[in-house]
């Protein structure tokens, strides 16, 4: 079936940037939308932003909106995030999924740490 396998997480200064790619493999891939989310410590899963694999129409929390990027390379099945003017709140596991149904997710990367230092 199909898997995603994350990459690009690390260790970044306050108003450092970051990107991280979310490469799907397996069966053919044409995902309804895929999305990112984290998790900080002690917190439970948030959601930050979907894309629409198809029209490339694109959807974020408020609170990382004009910071975050969400696009695709649909020839290279992979997603990527691209993460500007980071914040120490911006620190957590990031999850990449993808849906090939409207209502839920079915398909999760293994996560990867971003942390952020004041």
């Amino acid at each position: 079936q199909v898997q995603l396998v994350e990459s690009g997480g690390g260790l970044v200064q306050a108003g450092g940037s970051l990107r991280l790619s979310c490469t799907a493999s397996g069966r053919a891939f044409s995902p309804h939308a895929m999305a990112w989310f984290r998790q900080a410590p002690g917190k439970e899963r948030e959601f930050v932003g979907t894309i629409s694999w198809i029209t490339g129409n694109t959807y974020y929390q408020d609170s990382v909106k004009g910071r975050f990027t969400i696009s695709r390379d649909n020839a290279k099945n992979t997603l990527y995030l691209q993460m500007n003017t980071l914040k120490p709140e911006d620190t957590a596991v990031y999850y990449c999924a993808a849906r090939d149904r409207p209502e839920a997710y079915d398909y999760w990367g293994q996560g990867t740490q971003v942390t952020v230092s004041s």
